[in-house]
């Protein structure tokens, strides 16, 4: 360990919200501060004026506005701040209603909660209800996050019992994006299998007018919550996206709320800003330009799933081609992680002894959320061990020169999460003007949406040649069918295209 007098240069503690931030194992002082300090202050300025509502997302002609999510008095027109209270409104009568059995499945109190979503719409409601699972939840809580049809059968096998008496939740901003809109389809279908009528059971987070929007009107299902333009996927948990199946599970969305919006007080401030200190470390450890990976190690299974929330939060921002004067920059920070102390047995050895291309961030949870007390080995308990595992990792890579950083929280809560993802939510937009590039557009994502439509176009032109040529599968041939389409460019996923449609025919 490094001297007290070290460690309290790189130390932010703010003892009335639980909270402390360590960065004395990156060197962010002396010269190294002195220039970022007046990229610090364009990006300071870049947040006010984000909070004002300007257009942030160029591409799309859209405001940036989840930060309004938590202070809806802040957002630039009264509008929107009433309409993000009286959603909330809703969503805790709603959740009351469900709990008190004033909305029931034909007179039966809902016993299962069904997440169907996908990215954001699902990570974020999967992250607070694995963090902060109620010990007797109102509602048992499923997730459909994806467009697998073993997944959608493991789901249905466990929902079956209780399939009538279940709660299902549809989020998308569209309404057309195929994952959940598979999803649906493969729901709907189960719930007509079992003759039980759907829209009494359905709930959709959708924008207004969009697909989805108009089938739940149509069909009359039971609920229909907002997303907004101004809310990216990624950032969308403090929204109905996240707030509505926390609620329904039992969650204390004020306490989430409130801890999301003291962490946005924090981290307007110019001065002790944990948010641009987070982000001075990770321009300071990946040079600015990705050149480390982020490894995160929360030290509570709670937090099992936060590495994979930041993924997407963080490379999805990050991971840009292009930055705002058009040069060609591949911007990006790569997150991976696990738990602590899983990792103990997992790649820490690597971390230690391999490859100096990361920088890790420790997740320290000071008190246990139940208390049991429970001794394990000489009168030690076993959250000792886990306190005892951070540290020693944390010294043993900080003796071979590896950078870290750690966070502290008091105990794992609805208002501790709140900060925590308000804190990363923050720290992602400072980093993005450090390296001049726009966090909040995702062109990647929509050029790989782009490509699987004109991929499923394609294999349904290949099935079509077949059928009308009677050519069975067995004498089909990839660059027969490329030279018949004239397109042998496009011999390889044709050849993939063919393989695929053998082994599900």
């Amino acid at each position: 360990m490094g001297s007290l007098a070290d460690f309290l240069r790189g130390y932010i503690k703010f003892d009335d919200l639980g909270f402390a931030l360590d960065s004395s194992k990156v060197p962010i002082g002396g010269d190294v501060a002195q220039k970022l300090s007046p990229l610090m202050a364009v990006a300071i300025e870049a947040m006010v004026q984000l909070e004002n509502g300007s257009i942030a997302n160029a591409a799309e002609g859209r405001q940036v506005g989840h930060y309004w999510l938590r202070a809806p008095e802040l957002a630039p027109e009264k509008s929107t701040g009433d309409a993000i209270e009286s959603t909330f409104k809703r969503i805790m009568s709603f959740a009351g209603d469900i709990h008190e059995g004033k909305i029931t499945a034909e007179g039966k109190k809902f016993t299962h909660l069904l997440c169907i979503g996908i990215g954001g719409s699902a990570l974020g409601p999967q992250l607070i209800a694995d963090a902060l699972m109620p010990e007797n939840p109102p509602l048992e809580i499923l997730f459909l996050d994806n467009t697998d049809p073993d997944g959608f059968a493991r789901c249905f096998q466990s929902l079956e019992p209780n399939l009538g008496t279940t709660l299902v939740i549809v989020t998308s901003k569209s309404g057309s994006t195929p994952e959940p809109n598979n999803a649906l389809v493969a729901t709907t279908g189960f719930f007509a299998q079992h003759k039980i009528p759907f829209p009494p059971h359905a709930i959709a987070i959708t924008c207004d007018g969009s697909k989805l929007h108009q089938r739940a009107q149509d069909e009359n299902w039971l609920a229909t919550f907002p997303m907004w333009d101004w809310v990216g996927g990624r950032t969308s948990v403090t929204s109905a996206v996240g707030l509505l199946p926390a609620a329904l599970y039992g969650i204390d969305v004020g306490s989430f709320l409130k801890g999301a919006a003291e962490m946005d007080k924090l981290t307007r401030a110019r001065e002790n800003n944990p948010a641009m200190r987070l982000a001075q470390c990770w321009y300071v450890a990946s040079q600015g330009k990705g050149a480390k990976d982020m490894v995160i190690i929360p030290y509570r299974d709670g937090l099992g799933l936060l590495a994979k929330y930041l993924q997407q939060l963080i490379m999805e921002s990050l991971g840009k081609r292009l930055d705002r004067k058009g040069n060609a920059v591949h911007q990006g920070l790569t997150v991976y992680g696990n738990k602590g102390s899983t990792d103990q047995h997992a790649y820490v050895q690597q971390l230690r002894d391999g490859r100096d291309n990361f920088f890790v961030t420790f997740i320290e949870i000071l008190r246990n959320r139940r208390a049991n007390g429970q001794n394990v080995v000489n009168a030690a308990e076993a959250a000792d061990y886990l306190e005892g595992f951070l540290l020693g990792t944390r010294e043993a890579l900080s003796e071979c020169g590896r950078m870290s950083i750690t966070i502290t929280l008091r105990e794992l809560t609805p208002f501790s999460l709140g900060m925590l993802i308000a804190l990363y939510e923050r720290a992602v937009g400072f980093y993005a003007e450090l390296v001049d590039v726009n966090a909040y557009d995702q062109p990647g994502v929509e050029a790989g949406k782009k490509a699987a439509v004109e991929i499923l176009l394609l294999k349904k032109e290949i099935c079509d040649y077949l059928a009308q040529n009677s050519i069975s599968l067995e004498n089909a041939h990839a660059a027969t069918i490329a030279k018949a389409f004239h397109r042998e460019e496009r011999g390889e996923l044709i050849f993939k295209l063919l393989e695929f449609i053998r082994a599900n025919f």
